[in-house]
């Protein structure tokens, strides 16, 4: 019996980890700890979709397949897991226990309302829209535009099965309405429809299969960015399709400059968004201070990297600081270098980049198009460099353990 629910327990603490947004080769090394711990012999293969577990000596193994969904960040959650494991691992709880408080964990209500999730996501597009140099009417348009999103999501007002076409259906909303009011005032469309669809672009996620692909977890990896580049293609669908729509009931709108705002602005907006991906990415409130300095330190080094060596291999600074400085607080605030480095990120990857290639290509600019692209790919893998030095010289903590488990 010890055995089953220690058997129970690792699935179970799979389960939680992928929902909550691990990479898959980081969820392999924490099942494999974790059965080790606690005196089980298992092998484990994580892909975005599946978790593979078999456990016994090879010639009398039992395999498990958990079905799973690739799930968002959700950084409380990620530290309360980490705890449960860690209490587990260490002895206190036992693994049914464990389990009980992984499926309590479940039930919780969400922290952070409707109200407060829809103003973070008007704060983090009026501030995308000011970080790409968008000026006023930009900025207000991006903020309004985001939080009518925001607010759709977070009240669920797409019923049912029509909530997998959320980002489709944001997109066009969000650039029909950039288009018609365009045709009203001057307004640069692409700043304001990228601001407002900023918080739905896959950054994270063709960071993560990056990542993934540079661990040699090529199923996975691959898995992961062809889901990143469906979700870029669905976006742009839904774009293209609201843009036209716009220009058929409003006619064309007047192409626009953006004025920028004074340089000031651009210490407002980096000084807010990282409250508002605290409650986008669901964090602790006692995590904020955290999450500002590791952003404002990424962003600062980031700079620094472009005037050194370029813009495309300035992330590669940029993300080096931002690994160092979260392993090192997980380390002494024992909580898991996701909770800090992942919106350190999103300030980070080129997600609007990828954004503009595939913007540039619908407006038939192949050549720049393409352009764009390439330099996508090569911020990506200067974050992703960044972040593997950065865990070389400081290497993210593993589960803490004490005594051996009781069984």
């Amino acid at each position: 019996m010890a055995d089953e629910d220690a058997t129970a327990f690792v699935l179970r603490l799979g389960r939680a980890l992928h929902a909550l947004g691990y990479s898959s080769h980081r969820i392999e090394d924490l099942l494999a700890d974790a059965a080790q711990r606690l005196g089980l012999e298992g092998q484990f293969f994580t892909t975005p979709t599946a978790i593979f577990a078999a456990f016994g000596v090879q010639e009398r193994q039992r395999t498990f397949l958990v079905r799973v969904e690739p799930g968002d960040l959700h950084l409380e959650r990620l530290g309360r897991v980490q705890e449960i494991a860690e209490e587990v691992l260490g002895g206190t709880k036992t693994p049914r226990m464990g389990l009980a408080a992984l499926d309590a964990l479940d039930r919780e209500t969400p922290r952070w309302g409707i109200t407060i999730t829809t103003v973070a996501f008007g704060i983090a597009g009026g501030c995308a829209a000011c970080l790409l140099g968008g000026g006023a009417p930009e900025v207000a348009a991006a903020a309004a535009l985001a939080m009518l999103t925001g607010w759709a999501v977070a009240a669920r007002l797409l019923p049912g099965d029509l909530r997998l076409f959320h980002e489709p259906f944001a997109a066009f909303v969000v650039s029909l309405a950039a288009s018609a009011l365009a045709t009203r005032t001057p307004l640069s469309t692409y700043l304001a429809t990228l601001g407002g669809l900023i918080v739905w672009l896959p950054g994270l996620t063709l960071s993560m299969a990056m990542s993934e692909l540079n661990a040699q977890h090529l199923v996975s990896g691959t898995a992961r960015l062809t889901g990143a580049i469906m979700r870029f293609l669905v976006l742009m669908f839904g774009v293209a399709l609201g843009s036209r729509v716009a220009q058929l009931a409003f006619g064309a709108a007047t192409p626009a400059v953006p004025t920028p705002l004074p340089p000031w602005s651009e210490w407002v907006a980096l000084s807010l968004a990282p409250f508002a991906f605290t409650v986008l990415m669901r964090a602790r409130p006692k995590d904020a201070p955290a999450i500002l300095g590791v952003c404002v330190a990424a962003v600062l080094g980031s700079r620094a990297g472009s005037r050194a060596f370029g813009p495309e291999l300035g992330v590669f600074a940029g993300s080096l600081v931002a690994g160092l400085l979260s392993n090192w607080l997980a380390r002494v605030r024992h909580t898991p270098a996701l909770v800090t480095l992942s919106p350190a990120l999103l300030l980070l990857v080129p997600g609007s980049v990828g954004f503009r290639s595939l913007a540039l290509l619908l407006d038939k600019e192949v050549v720049n198009g393409i352009e764009a692209a390439f330099r996508m790919v090569i911020m990506f893998a200067a974050l992703v460099a960044g972040l593997q030095v950065a865990g070389i010289a400081v290497p993210a903590p593993r589960l803490r353990t004490g005594p051996q488990a009781p069984r």
